[in-house]
């Protein structure tokens, strides 16, 4: 008798996809507070310890590039599968390091187990819900997600206040563990038509040509890229802005926190219920616009010579409000057109995005930071790609991003 699972569609499944989603920024945004201290205890420099948070967001990129086409030809759920069981493992290796280089090893193999949990969520919802739905479902798992950044660096904080930097990674290991057990319990398989060529290898770089030779998806995907790139260089840098140059606790600068998501929740929800009626071309200028005045006001006050928390995070929420209206409508606007090869399609926006944020997060860890100036010029200037992104994917496909077919 073959098992029965809860609706792909249902609430049960949705709070699970949200919590795969968001085992990527669950894995920076916990540890975070933990990265000033991390530099003392394991005898190193603050620009090693950035270096942990670098290599994860290669690892994140480049394996996502494998697990997309392997969906796509043996389905999402056991590549999903396999893909935790990496995270487990690797979260647990990280509480045993005892040098930067030994946690930096398996700082990139927990992001290869962790970024199954973003790639073949995303792949589900498409299959799931179609184009017009995911941009839908994409702004509530969003807005749920919020909850993510605002708690994790407070649990973070106090992790470390009261046991070490090494109980934020054992904290990661039971994530992982509850991840694993409620997707083999609760996920069934959901890509209905896989692709026994998929992973062939002149299959794969047709795939991959066919996107990147789209216009459309390669607007909405640097659109989303840019932003989240912004994200990252804010977590990567400050902590220690505000730890080191500001004075403040690590379980205060948790939750600080709370100010930049209110402005994400924000946005997502008003995303979500807005998709529909507004259109995601429309939708996605918008949040552009909205990330840039928050990146020029913050770069106003650093050139003012204005140095203070509020100068600082409140420009950044006005930046994550507009981040709520990008991320989910650039994901939907840049996948609709692609329903056979979901899997890669959301591999390879993966891909350029966690790249970017790569290398944008390493580039900004190794310059000096006395203010908040070269953080702030780096938000603006990719909030600026962003919207030349947003405006080159939308100028002649607002009608067709908006209605594009749901299979």
């Amino acid at each position: 008798m073959s098992r029965r699972f809860p609706r792909p569609d249902s609430l049960t499944v949705g709070a699970l996809l949200t919590v795969l989603t968001a085992l990527g920024q669950m894995s920076t945004s916990l540890y975070t507070p933990s990265m000033p201290s991390m530099a003392t205890a394991l005898g190193t420099t603050a620009e090693q310890v950035n270096l942990t948070f670098g290599v994860f967001l290669v690892g994140f990129a480049v394996s996502q590039l494998v697990y997309g086409p392997l969906s796509d030809r043996y389905g999402r759920r056991p590549v999903l599968l396999v893909g935790l069981v990496v995270f487990l493992l690797a979260s647990y290796a990280c509480t045993t390091a005892e040098s930067i280089e030994t946690l930096i090893f398996f700082r990139f193999i927990q992001a290869v187990g962790a970024c199954s949990g973003q790639t073949l969520a995303r792949a589900v919802v498409r299959d799931v819900h179609g184009a017009t739905g995911a941009a839908r479902i994409y702004a509530y798992i969003g807005a749920a997600l919020a909850v993510s950044p605002a708690v994790m660096p407070i649990i973070g904080g106090y992790l470390q206040l009261w046991f070490g930097w090494r109980s934020v990674f054992l904290a990661l290991t039971a994530i992982a563990a509850l991840a694993l057990l409620g997707s083999l319990m609760l996920l069934q398989e959901t890509n209905r038509n896989p692709d026994p060529k998929a992973t062939r290898p002149r299959q794969l770089l047709a795939t991959y040509a066919t996107l990147l030779r789209s216009p459309q998806y390669l607007g909405f995907t640097g659109a989303v890229t840019f932003i989240f790139a912004g994200l990252m260089a804010f977590s990567a840098i400050s902590p220690f802005i505000f730890i080191q140059l500001l004075g403040l606790e690590p379980h205060i600068f948790g939750m600080l926190n709370v100010v930049s998501v209110c402005g994400f929740l924000t946005g997502t929800l008003l995303a979500g219920r807005y998709a529909a009626r507004v259109g995601i071309a429309r939708l996605l200028r918008l949040g552009t616009l909205c990330t840039i005045a928050g990146g020029a006001a913050m770069t106003g006050f650093a050139l003012a010579g204005v140095l203070g928390v509020w100068v600082i995070i409140l420009p950044f929420a006005a930046f994550t409000f507009g981040m709520g209206f990008v991320l989910p409508n650039g994901m939907a606007g840049a996948m609709a057109p692609f329903p056979r090869i979901a899997g890669s399609a959301s591999a390879l926006l993966g891909f350029i995005q966690m790249g970017t944020s790569a290398l944008v997060a390493t580039l900004l860890g190794r310059l000096a930071m006395h203010s908040q100036l070269p953080l702030a010029v780096a938000i603006l200037v990719l909030a600026l790609l962003a919207a030349l992104c947003a405006w080159l994917a939308t100028r002649q496909t607002d009608h067709s991003a908006d209605h594009s077919p749901a299979s």
